[in-house]
C-alpha cells in the first residue's frame, strides 16, 4: 500500500487505524496492531477510572515500536462526565493521536495540540466536516452507512468523495472494511487511510465471551439490523433472536417523550445508560439477552484470529 498523508502523520506502515470499539479495544489488541506497522485505537470509557487510564497509556508507551502508533478515543459531549479528566490524563501522559465523537473537538483539539497529540473527528455530514475543519482538526473519520456502532447515513463512495472535494485535510473512511479490496475501494475515493473495528471483535486478544465472537463468524452481512434501544440513536447490531424478539425502535413511551424538547436530552441519558449496561453484560458474560454490536463487514470473518492474522489478511 502506498504511503498517504495519514501515515505520514502517525508514521505507520498500513493506511489503517484499528477502530475504537466499547468493551472490545484493549492494549493487547493494540499492541499487536501496532507491531504489524498500523495504528490502534481504544475507547477512553473502557477504564473505569483515570488510573486505570494512566496505567494503559504508560504499558503502550513502552510497548510502541517503529512503524506503530497508539490513541484514544473520546465522547466529547456532556453525557461523558468523565471527559475533562480523560482529556488531561492524555495529554498529561502523551500518545499519537485522539479520535473525538458525539460532540464538540474544540476544547480538546487545543489541549491536544499544545502536547503534540494529533486529533480526528468523527463527522457524518459535510457540514460538520467543515466546522471541526475550523477548529484546527488534524482529519477527519468519515462515518459512512456501513460503520459498526453508530453510523452515518452517506454510502461511503458519496460521503468520502464530498469531503474531499470540499475540505482541505485529510479524510479517513469508516465503515464498510473486511478484506483489502474494501481498502482499495476507500483509497480509490480519495481517503488517506481507513478506520476497521468489526472485523477485530472475533480477535484471539478481544476480552469479551466467545459467544460474540462466534456470532462474528456465523452471523454476516445480511444479519445486521439498525436498533434505536441501546443509545436512542441508531445503532448497528446483529439481528439475534433476543434483537428480534424486543424488537429494534423505541418504545410509544420514549417516542412521545423524545420530542419534548425539555425531556428529550433527559430521556436518551437514561435510554444510553440502560442499552450500554445491556451490551456490557451481552458482551462480557453468557446471556440470552444477547445485543451484540456490530457491522456489516463481519461478513468477511471466517474464524477466530489472532489480530496479526486479521491485519495480514486486510494488508495483503
Amino acid at each position: 500500500m502506498k504511503s498517504t498523508k495519514i501515515t505520514e502523520q502517525l508514521n505507520i506502515k498500513f493506511p489503517i487505524i484499528q477502530a475504537p470499539m466499547f468493551l472490545v479495544s484493549n492494549t493487547a489488541m493494540v499492541i499487536e496492531a501496532m507491531k504489524c506497522g498500523i495504528a490502534g485505537c481504544i475507547p477512553a470509557l473502557n477504564y473505569r477510572t483515570l488510573d486505570e487510564l494512566r496505567v494503559a497509556i504508560k504499558e503502550l508507551k513502552a510497548a510502541k515500536v517503529e512503524g506503530g502508533s497508539f490513541g484514544f478515543n473520546l465522547i466529547v459531549n456532556k453525557s461523558n462526565i468523565k471527559y475533562k479528566g480523560q482529556l488531561a490524563v492524555l495529554c498529561e501522559e502523551g500518545c499519537d493521536f485522539i479520535i473525538t465523537s458525539l460532540g464538540s473537538p474544540e476544547e480538546t483539539i487545543k489541549q491536544a495540540h499544545k502536547v503534540g497529540i494529533k486529533v480526528y473527528c468523527d463527522v457524518v455530514d459535510l457540514k460538520f466536516a467543515k466546522k471541526v475543519e475550523g477548529l484546527g482538526a488534524d482529519a477527519v473519520i468519515a462515518v459512512n452507512n456501513e460503520a459498526g456502532g453508530h453510523r452515518g447515513n452517506l454510502t461511503p463512495e458519496e460521503l468520502i468523495k464530498t469531503l474531499v472535494e470540499n475540505c482541505s485535510i485529510p479524510v479517513i473512511s469508516a465503515g464498510g472494511v473486511g478484506c483489502k479490496e474494501d481498502i482499495d475501494k476507500m483509497l480509490s475515493y480519495g481517503a488517506e487511510a481507513v478506520s476497521v473495528g468489526s472485523p477485530f471483535i472475533a480477535s484471539t486478544e478481544a476480552n469479551v465471551t466467545d459467544e460474540y465472537k462466534q456470532a462474528c463468524v456465523d452471523y454476516g452481512a445480511e444479519d445486521i439490523v439498525v436498533t434505536e434501544r441501546i443509545s436512542g440513536t441508531p445503532c448497528t447490531v446483529i439481528n439475534t433472536p433476543y434483537v428480534q424478539k424486543i424488537g429494534t425502535k423505541q418504545t410509544w413511551i420514549e417516542s412521545i417523550l423524545n420530542k419534548n424538547k425539555k425531556l428529550k436530552k433527559w430521556v436518551k441519558m437514561v435510554r444510553f445508560s440502560i442499552g450500554m449496561r445491556a451490551t456490557e453484560k451481552a458482551a462480557k458474560k453468557a446471556t440470552y439477552k444477547t445485543v451484540w454490536v456490530a457491522g456489516p463487514s463481519i461478513e468477511h470473518t471466517n474464524n477466530i484470529l489472532p489480530t496479526k492474522e486479521i491485519i495480514e489478511r486486510l494488508v495483503s
